[in-house]
């Protein structure tokens, strides 16, 4: 699963709060298929995907959405 962010404090922000819930997490380049406002993204395992969106939700992170990868590209799961 993917998250996309509008902006990079946003993006800064989340992987700071998903870090300290011990959520395993990669930063990098928001791909070409995601139109986002930031460049960077961040990687988690879908079996995070509730306790991330809980995350998200209290800390009123804001987000442009949630993605999963598919052949050929992304699919939007949540906004």
């Amino acid at each position: 699963m993917l998250i996309a962010f509008d902006s990079t404090q946003q993006a800064l922000r989340a992987e700071m709060l998903l870090e300290y819930a011990d959520i395993e997490i990669d930063l990098f380049p928001t791909p070409k298929e995601i139109t986002a406002g930031c460049a960077l993204c961040i990687h988690f395992p879908d079996d995070e995907l509730m306790q991330v969106s809980r995350i998200l939700k209290t800390e009123q992170v804001e987000i442009r959405g949630l993605f999963e990868q598919v052949e050929g590209g992304y699919n939007q799961v949540h906004r």
